[in-house]
C-alpha cells in the first residue's frame, strides 16, 4: 500500500479524540500525547506547528489564551479572505432589502404580471444563495485556519444548540447573520446575553414562527397570522434552557408563548430601513398577567419577555442542562454526574459565565481522566475539518468539502429540526459512514480533492489557477502534527506499514 496506507492509518486515528494523561502542574513540560489531547478537545484538531507551540507556551498559558480569544492576533490571511465576503457583516434587514425586496418592488411598480413577478422572485432567491455560500465558506475558513480555535469550537457548539435550518424561507438569508451576530460574539460570554441575542434575531423569530404569534383577535380584518403560536416557547425551554426534564408544564409553555406575543420583526412601513429588524408590536401582545414557572409576570408588554429570559437563564435546571451538554461535548457521551454538578455550580456562582464554566471543565479531573480516552467519536464536521487542519492545506476550493459533509449527513446550516445535530458516537458510527470517511482520507492525503485550487477570471471565463497539480500529504510531517500520540495498536500498524510511494 505504500505511503497511502501509512497516511490512512495516521488519519484513521482522527476518528476518535486522541488519548492522553493529565499534566501534573502548570510548570510541568507536557509531552506530545498530553498536548495532542488538549488540541483535539478544545480545537478542531492540531494543525502543523501547534504541538510545538503549546509545548513552548505550556498548557495553562495556551488554554487561557484560547479562553480569551481577543488576546490572540487573528491570522492576516484569514482576515484578508473574510474581508472579501460582502454579505458577512450585513444586518438581516439589509440582506433582505438588497437580495429580495428591491427587485420585487420594482417589478410591481413596472406593472408586470403576477407570473412575471413570480419569475423575478425566483431569480432573487437564486441570487440570494450567495449569502449562504459566503457564510459557509467563512465558517470553514475560520474553523480550519484561525488560531482562535476555542472561539470557533464554541460558535459551532452554540449554533447547534440554538439550531436554525438555513433552507427555510428567509433563513436562507439570515443563517450566517444569526451565527456571526447572535452566536459568535457571545460564545464565551454570559449565557443570558447569548440567550437574548438569539431570542431577538429575526432568524430565530422566523424559524420557530414567533413572528406569527399574537393575542387572539376578534377583529373582522385580522390577518391569518393572528393567534398564539407555541413553537418558540416550547423549544426555548426544552432545548435552549431548562431541558426536557427541567420541571416545566404545558401551562408554562402556554404562559411563555403569551409572554412572547408581539416579539417579531418590523413590518414594511413604506420600506422602513428597520424592516425585518427586531420589533415589539404591542397590538399583538397578550396583556394579561401570567403565571410562569411559579413566577407571577404582570402584564407589562415587552419587558415580560426579558423577565422570562432572566428567569430561564438563572434556573438551576438550565445550569444542569447546559453543563450536561458541555460535559458530553468535551468529555464523554455519558458524562459523570460529578462533573455536571461541578459545572452547574460554577454556572450559578458566576451568573452563567460560559468562560468560567469552561475553565472549570478544562481543569477538572474528569476532563483529564484516562477512563475517557478515545471516548468521543468525531462528528462528520469535526472529522472533515480536523483532517484538513492536520494536512495544513488552505482551502480555496470548497466544493469537495460540501460534498463530503452532505454525503456524511452533516451539511452546514442543514439540520431541519431545532434539536440540532447529535454529537454522540451512536449517531455517526456505522459501516457505511466509516467507508465514506476512509474514502475521504484517501482522496485528501493523495491530493485528489484539489482543495488549493483557486478560481480566477481568465478573459470572460472562470478557470482554476492551480490546474491539476496534486499536493499529497507527507506522512512523517502528518505524524508530527498529530503529536505522534497514537495507541499501541496504531503504532504497530504504522511500524509495519511500508514507507515507499506507489
Amino acid at each position: 500500500m505504500g505511503m497511502k496506507r501509512f497516511v490512512l492509518i495516521v488519519l484513521g486515528s482522527l476518528l476518535f479524540i486522541i488519548p492522553f494523561w493529565a499534566w501534573a502542574s502548570e510548570d510541568h513540560h507536557p509531552d506530545n500525547a498530553q498536548v495532542a489531547h488538549l488540541l483535539d478537545r478544545i480545537t478542531f484538531g492540531p494543525a502543523p506547528g501547534d504541538v510545538e507551540r503549546v509545548q513552548n507556551m505550556g498548557i495553562e498559558r495556551y488554554l487561557q489564551s484560547q479562553l480569551n480569544p481577543n488576546t490572540i492576533p487573528e491570522s492576516p490571511d484569514v482576515l484578508q479572505r473574510l474581508s472579501q465576503f460582502q454579505t458577512l457583516s450585513m444586518l438581516p434587514q439589509d440582506l433582505q432589502r438588497q437580495f429580495m425586496s428591491n427587485e420585487i418592488a420594482m417589478a410591481k411598480a413596472q406593472g408586470l404580471s403576477p407570473m412575471e413577478i413570480e419569475e423575478k422572485r425566483k431569480e432573487a432567491r437564486k441570487r440570494s444563495r450567495i449569502i449562504l455560500q459566503e457564510a459557509t465558506e467563512a465558517r470553514l475558513i475560520r474553523d480550519i485556519e484561525s488560531p482562535r480555535q476555542l472561539e470557533s469550537v464554541m460558535t459551532d457548539f452554540w449554533y447547534n444548540h440554538f439550531n436554525i435550518y438555513g433552507a427555510k424561507g428567509l433563513d436562507m438569508l439570515w443563517a450566517g447573520s444569526f451565527e456571526n451576530q447572535a452566536i459568535r460574539p457571545y460564545a464565551l460570554g454570559h449565557f443570558r446575553d447569548l440567550l437574548g441575542a438569539t431570542a431577538h434575531h429575526p432568524a430565530m423569530l422566523f424559524y420557530l414562527d414567533n413572528w406569527q404569534s399574537s393575542v387572539a383577535s376578534d377583529r373582522p380584518k385580522a390577518k391569518k397570522t393572528q393567534g398564539l403560536n407555541e413553537n418558540y416557547a416550547r423549544e426555548l425551554m426544552e432545548l435552549h434552557t431548562l431541558g426536557v426534564d427541567g420541571g416545566y408544564t404545558q401551562d408554562d409553555v402556554i404562559a411563555l408563548a403569551k409572554i412572547l406575543t408581539g416579539w417579531g420583526f418590523c413590518g414594511p412601513k413604506r420600506e422602513s430601513p428597520n424592516r425585518f429588524d427586531f420589533c415589539f408590536n404591542p397590538r399583538r401582545h397578550d396583556t394579561s398577567d401570567k403565571l410562569f414557572l411559579r413566577h407571577v409576570i404582570l402584564g407589562s408588554g415587552y419587558q415580560e419577555g426579558e423577565d422570562a429570559l432572566d428567569i430561564l437563564a438563572k434556573s438551576p435546571a438550565t445550569a444542569h442542562h447546559l453543563s450536561y451538554q458541555l460535559a458530553q461535548y468535551f468529555v464523554t457521551d455519558d458524562p459523570p454526574e460529578s462533573l455536571v454538578k461541578k459545572l452547574a455550580s460554577k454556572y450559578l456562582e458566576t451568573d452563567g459565565d460560559i468562560r468560567e464554566v469552561l475553565n472549570t471543565l478544562f481543569h477538572s479531573s474528569e476532563f483529564w481522566d484516562p477512563r475517557y480516552d478515545q471516548s468521543k467519536f468525531k462528528t462528520p464536521y469535526e472529522y472533515v475539518v480536523s483532517s484538513i487542519r492536520a494536512t495544513g492545506f488552505p482551502v480555496y476550493n470548497f466544493q469537495p468539502v460540501y460534498n463530503e459533509l452532505k454525503q456524511l449527513g452533516m451539511p452546514i446550516y442543514g439540520y431541519l429540526t431545532p434539536d440540532g445535530y447529535k454529537n454522540t458516537k451512536d449517531a455517526w458510527l456505522n459501516p457505511e459512514a466509516m467507508m465514506q470517511r476512509i474514502s475521504f482520507a484517501s482522496a485528501l492525503t493523495t491530493g485528489r480533492l484539489y482543495l488549493e485550487r483557486q478560481m480566477v477570471m481568465d478573459g470572460d471565463q472562470f478557470k482554476f489557477r492551480n490546474g491539476d497539480e496534486r499536493h499529497p500529504v507527507e506522512p512523517d510531517q502528518l505524524s508530527k502534527t498529530l503529536g505522534n500520540a497514537f495507541s499501541q495498536d496504531t503504532l504497530k500498524k504504522l511500524k509495519a506499514a511500508p514507507k515507499g510511494i506507489q
